[in-house]
This record gives C-alpha cells, structure tokens and sequence, in this order.
C-alpha cells in the first residue's frame, strides 16, 4: 500500500514539475521574493513573454514554487485577517487564492492537478503539512518526525522510514506552532516542549532547539477510530477466552487492579476492555494526563491534568486530581498512569474503601510494577518505613496484568498474576494465566496462553458474590490453540 501511495505521490511531483517548469525560471522566483509587499498583484507580471515561455531557462522546482506560493498566500490571508476566522472560510480563501494565481499566470494544470494543489496548500496552512498522508492512513499508529528528512512511522507494530519530507527544520516548526495554537498553548524558546492532544484524543509531544539540538521533533501517537472491545481482542488473540471470563468476574468482584508494560504494550487498551465489565449503576471517576479512555457507563466524570502555562502557574497534577477525586463520591477510580507522587494517594484510596479500581503503570514485569510502585510511595513520603509500604501495597492491589509487544509486533497480555501475601519482606504473587512461547519464525511469533494450575485465592469472594467461575478454568490444559 505504502510502495503505491509513494509511486502516486513521486508521479503527481513529476507532473508538477515537468509542467511548472514550463511556467517559472530562476529570474522569476527572485521576483517571488521581491513583490511579497504586493500580494494581490500579478505576480509574474513583470516577466516578459518571451522568458516566460522559454522552457531551456526554466529550472524550478515544484516543492520550491508552492513555497513561494503558500508565502504569499499567508501574506494575502493575514491582510484579510481571516487568521482568526473560521476553516471554512480559510479554505475558501486559499481555493480563491488558487484559482486566481493559477488562471492569471496561465499555468498548465488541469483541474484534478489544481484541486489537489489547493489541498496540499489549505493542509500547510490549516493541517499538518507532510504528514496529511500519513494521518489519513488507518494503519498507522506513531509517526516520529526526528529531522525535515527523517520521518518514520509505526504500522502494525514495526517501526519504517517514509518517503515524506519537510522543506526544512522551520518547517516543522511551523507545523508544531500551528498544533499548539490550535490547542490554545504555546511552545517557543522559551519553553521548547509540549505535551498536547488533538481534538480527535491523538496525542502529541514537540521538542524545539535547544531541547533537540539536532531539529525540532514530533512524536504523534494515534488512536485507533474504533474502539477495540472484548471482542475484537479475543479476535486478536491479545488474550484467551479463559483470562477473558476471570478478568471479568474480578471486575465485578470489584478487585483492584495494576496494569504493567512498556511503551505502546497495550496498557490502555487493556485497562478500557476491563472497563466494560463496570455495572452500568457505578459512579466511576477517571484521571488521565491525556483522555483517551472510552467508557460505555453514563456516569462517568473524566478529569484531565493540566501542565503550568507559560508564566509558570495553573499547573494541576494528578494527585491534584486524586485528592479532589476522593470528594466525588466514586464507586471507582481508574487513574489512566500511576508515575510519580500520587501513588501514595491512590494506595490510600484503595485502602479506604474505593475498591474495584485500576490503574497502569510502566514495567518490565509484575514484581518490576510493584517495586517501581514502592519507590514512587518513597519518593513522595520518605518517612514511610519499607515494610509499611509494602503492607499496603498487598492491602490496595489484588491483580497485577503484564502486556507485552512481541517481537513480531502483536500485543499480548503476557502474566496475569494474584497478589496473596507476604513472606517477611517479600510480596508473595502467584501467577494464574500466561504466555508461553513456542518459537519464531519469518512468519511471527508463535505459542500459546496456558492456565498455570492455580487456585486463585478470590475464588471464596466469587463464590460469595454468586458470580460462577469454574475450578476448570485454572487446571493446565495441552496448549491446542497456536496463536
């Protein structure tokens, strides 16, 4: 698909400039330059006819005359202040300005060529630029600018180079610029980094010089259109039918639960599959740095941190929001990433009665989650003897789930493991359903998930419950699904 998207796009340059070349030399780009104080004069004006239609003198380049002509389609757009309008009525003035420029100049190009013209112009001014494309590809999921020459994506798990292109470092930046302001924050020298979400939930991290010394830099992690459910993960074989049915009963059973995994693992996901199992009558407060999470329940209230703004102030964290959380009345709380100081408060919450509640975290592996867990609560309150935290951590988390990209790019939910105890000062878990490995080939990875032959200890409060959850579930089978 890509191999063909890129043949289109370096034919349509072909076009371009096999026909503007017809139109432009280098004496006329330097009069580009010269009459931007007059945008809305005929610009080629002074260009006699005879220069104008000697193809042997014409050497520029298509990418370079739409520069030239998306300058002074700026110029012409601020004059008539429609900065601050609508992108309707953008649209219609750069498509205005389009038609115009191209009829008045009598540039070969047919109305395919200048519709597509017009869209590459409104998307530079109003979009994303370059990465247009790249956006409007459904397989995508991260796209990482790292220099104007260096654009990659993430598709179906594995990371490529593009063929797409900037014109230059302060083309991106101009590009980081327009997000920003479209979301009402700034970025500059003075505070070269910012954390952002687009109005469709994509989120978006920029980096300017002197953060990124090399060019600015943009990471655009998307979501996908449609939701992934219960459903479409079993498909996916992102976990078993078996951890699919215990998962569910623990939700209901209103157990607490810690999400484990590395960047882009699966983590979020996970934790909004879980979320479907909720009763719909339960009041559930969720707390993220950036919403993402999509709830089927009506009674949800999504709060949202918010970093400081450019005088250094209204900065609101998520233990700000975890504090505040405890005053609304949640039957639940889910806390979309635990990573800093707020774990001593949600330990706390969990302790006091807001069970049923879950949140994610960055880890290696179940144990890794709980000893990272432990060092954010000593990080916060350095008073708090090890052995105390580590007491409250079995008190406040009952199941530890560990997501896991593979190598071959699919995520899979790798351990779900109980938490049962304490041996002295050691937090005793027990794993209940896993990945197992078999091998890897060109083809991907191959296994299969396995019941580890444990009891889980909760089994009593599902049986108090009345939720039936059978003792076969958990006894170790022949692996008969190859995934």
């Amino acid at each position: 698909m890509d191999k063909s998207r890129d043949a289109m796009s370096s034919g349509v340059r072909n076009i371009y400039r096999e026909r503007l070349n017809r139109s432009y030399t280098a004496g006329i780009m330097s009069r580009l330059r010269t009459k931007r104080s007059r945008p809305s004069s005929n610009f080629l004006s002074d260009v006699p006819d005879k220069e104008r239609r000697v193809p042997q003198r014409l050497q520029a380049d298509y990418i370079t005359i739409k520069g030239m002509l998306q300058e002074r389609m700026l110029l012409e757009i601020g004059e008539q202040h429609l900065y601050a309008g609508s992108s309707a009525e953008v649209t219609r003035a750069i498509r205005e300005f389009t038609a115009r420029i191209l009829t008045q100049e009598h540039i070969p190009l047919n109305e395919e060529e200048r519709r597509r013209l017009a869209d590459e112009l409104t998307e530079e001014t109003i979009g994303l630029g370059p990465l247009a494309p790249l956006l409007s590809d459904p397989a995508v999921t991260d796209i990482l600018v790292n220099s104007p020459e260096h654009v990659y994506v993430e598709r179906f798990g594995r990371i490529e180079l593009t063929a797409v292109k900037f014109s230059n470092r302060e083309h991106i930046a101009r590009v980081i610029e327009r997000i920003a302001a479209q979301m009402g924050r700034r970025i500059d020298a003075s505070w070269p980094m910012a954390d952002l979400r687009l109005k469709d939930g994509t989120r978006v991290n920029a980096t300017l010089p002197p953060v990124s010394t090399d060019s600015p830099t943009l990471s655009i992690r998307r979501f996908g259109r449609q939701r992934l459910r219960k459903h479409d993960v079993l498909l996916l074989e992102m976990l078993s039918p078996e951890m699919a049915l215990f998962l569910d009963a623990a939700v209901r059973a209103k157990k607490n639960f810690l999400i484990s995994g590395g960047t882009g693992a699966g983590k979020s996901t996970v934790l909004s599959v879980m979320t479907e199992s909720i009763p719909v009558h339960e009041r559930i407060v969720t707390i993220e740095d950036t919403v993402e999470l999509g709830l089927d329940q009506e009674h949800v209230v999504r709060l949202e941190t918010r970093p400081e703004n450019v005088e250094g102030r209204g900065k609101i964290t998520t233990r700000d929001l975890l504090v505040n959380t405890l005053r609304m009345r949640p039957d639940r709380i889910i806390v979309g990433e635990v990573r800093g100081e707020e774990a001593v408060d949600m330990l706390q919450a969990l302790n006091t009665g807001h069970e049923g509640s879950m949140s994610t975290i960055h880890a290696n592996s179940p144990p890794d989650a709980l000893s990272r867990l432990e060092t954010m609560v000593m990080m916060a309150s350095s008073d708090l003897p090890s052995f105390a935290i580590r007491e409250q951590i079995v008190s406040a988390i009952h199941v530890v789930i560990h997501v896991r990209r593979y190598e071959d790019g699919v995520r899979r939910v790798e351990r779900i493991s109980e938490i049962v105890g304490r041996d002295g000062t050691a937090i005793l878990m027990q794993d209940i359903f896993s990945y197992q490995r078999a091998y890897v080939n060109r083809h991907g990875e191959h296994g299969h998930f396995i019941s580890n032959g444990t009891i889980p200890a909760m089994m009593t409060d599902f049986q108090e419950l009345g939720i039936d959850m059978p003792r076969s579930l958990f006894e170790v089978k022949d692996p008969h699904a190859v995934v």
